[in-house]
């Protein structure tokens, strides 16, 4: 895998500096999960849904299967069969669990993954002090790409027990009181002039390989939305019937309308005529100035039609947010949820930390692109199918992982994802 080095670290890896940020990696794991019981760890309240109990294994998994078993001496696992119900999709490390039955491991317990951790922390923290810099040099890379995988089921896990937490009639609360309630500002746009343009990783700090090579397109002039669309514009849109209106929807996304009984956006519900939304928070009237979300891909592509617009292209988006310089910003975790947009600046606003959005882009190889050989090389490319671009961040997206050149990338149904809409016009025709 093509890894950068970040831009404020040395390019000889300095080991007193990766062990200080692979404990601060570490120990915000289990920050999120400390307010979690043993109960609530081991529930997956669908298949898309992980425990939080295996996320914590799993990327324990990953600094044993990719440094621990090829570096360090005399290597033996933690627990043979770990190997096997922590590995997620790499069929080159050989047979895992099924993915979809992951909430029957009730052994090992939350302790017992607590002392997994313990155990591989200790030996990577020894491993790491005792390699000479050619060593460290070479596997610095793998190191980082680590911390990068654990950042990435940080937000997983917070993702997936708001959806264990949303099916417990009590509705319990993950943390704290909501941001207070908003009204919508004014829809404002943003200009982009367009032409050749280049689109991807440029260098200087780290990148996935999917955001690989740098490499050029041509865009027609177009505007994005100065902000992502509210709580208050989507039930517009559901009460002009746009749940109920075929004509709007791609038919994939009618289907899933009719079949799965969708008419308003995942963790909303109707009580006493009052629209609620499930929150990490607690349960909630919903705000009328925060952004939607927990969209799909189809209910993003369905308003947009509505409103006489469309999704943005991922270049558009990561064009219009390098040109413009709006690229700053990011998640504020003491939030855990989407906020408003804030007074209008002339710019793009809500980039980074409120909701992943959808593009038009289906999630295919830049040009150019090779996955590297070997397990590693299974991380993202094979992937490459089914699926669409997300660009951004999200108010669950760990402090200093976003990007503005990070593929995110779901199937067009996910609901889960803290995923929202920024309208796109002019340029590509709807």
């Amino acid at each position: 895998m093509t890894i950068q080095t970040p831009a404020d670290w040395p390019t000889d890896w300095d080991p007193h500096a990766l062990l200080q940020r692979y404990d601060e990696v570490r120990a915000h794991t289990e920050r999120l999960a400390a307010p979690l019981s043993p109960e609530d760890q081991t529930v997956q309240s669908m298949a898309d849904v992980s425990p939080t109990k295996w996320h914590r294994a799993h990327v324990t998994w990953f600094f044993e299967t990719f440094l621990l078993a090829d570096h360090e001496a005399g290597f033996a696992p933690f627990q043979d069969q770990y190997w096997f119900l922590f590995n997620s999709y790499y069929e080159t490390l050989g047979p895992r669990f099924s993915r979809p039955d992951r909430g029957l491991i009730t052994r090992p317990g939350v302790h017992e993954v607590g002392d997994y951790r313990a155990n591989v922390d200790d030996r990577v923290r020894d491993l790491v002090s005792r390699l000479d810099g050619g060593t460290l040099d070479k596997l610095g890379a793998t190191i980082e790409l680590g911390f990068h995988h654990e950042q990435q089921h940080q937000e997983l896990l917070l993702m997936d027990v708001k959806h264990v937490l949303s099916r417990n009639p009590l509705r319990p609360v993950y943390a704290g009181a909501p941001p207070p309630r908003s009204e919508p500002d004014e829809l404002g746009w943003v200009d982009v002039e367009g032409g050749l343009v280049e689109v991807g990783h440029r260098g200087g700090g780290f990148s996935f390989d999917n955001e690989l090579p740098l490499h050029r397109q041509w865009l027609e002039p177009y505007r994005l939305a100065d902000r992502l669309v509210t709580n208050a514009e989507w039930l517009d849109f559901m009460a002009d019937g746009g749940y109920r209106r075929h004509e709007l929807w791609l038919s994939d996304g009618w289907s899933r309308v009719n079949g799965e009984g969708w008419d308003s956006p995942l963790y909303w519900s109707r009580h006493d005529g009052v629209w609620l939304e499930h929150t990490l928070h607690g349960t909630w009237p919903v705000d009328p100035g925060a952004p939607v979300c927990h969209v799909s891909f189809y209910e993003a592509e369905a308003f947009a039609t509505w409103a006489g617009k469309r999704l943005p292209t991922e270049g558009e988006w990561e064009h219009a947010v390098v040109s413009t310089g709006a690229g700053g910003g990011g998640p504020d975790l003491e939030a855990f949820h989407p906020r408003a947009a804030g007074p209008a600046t002339g710019g793009l606003r809500q980039v980074h930390g409120d909701c992943w959005e959808w593009t038009a882009s289906a999630y295919h190889p830049y040009p150019g692109f090779h996955p590297p050989a070997g397990a590693i090389g299974e991380y993202n490319g094979k992937f490459m199918s089914n699926q669409m671009v997300l660009r951004g961040g999200c108010a669950l997206t760990p402090p200093g992982h976003a990007r503005t050149t990070y593929r995110n990338f779901f199937p067009h149904a996910a609901r889960w994802a803290v995923s929202g809409v920024r309208l796109a016009d002019g340029g590509a025709p709807r």
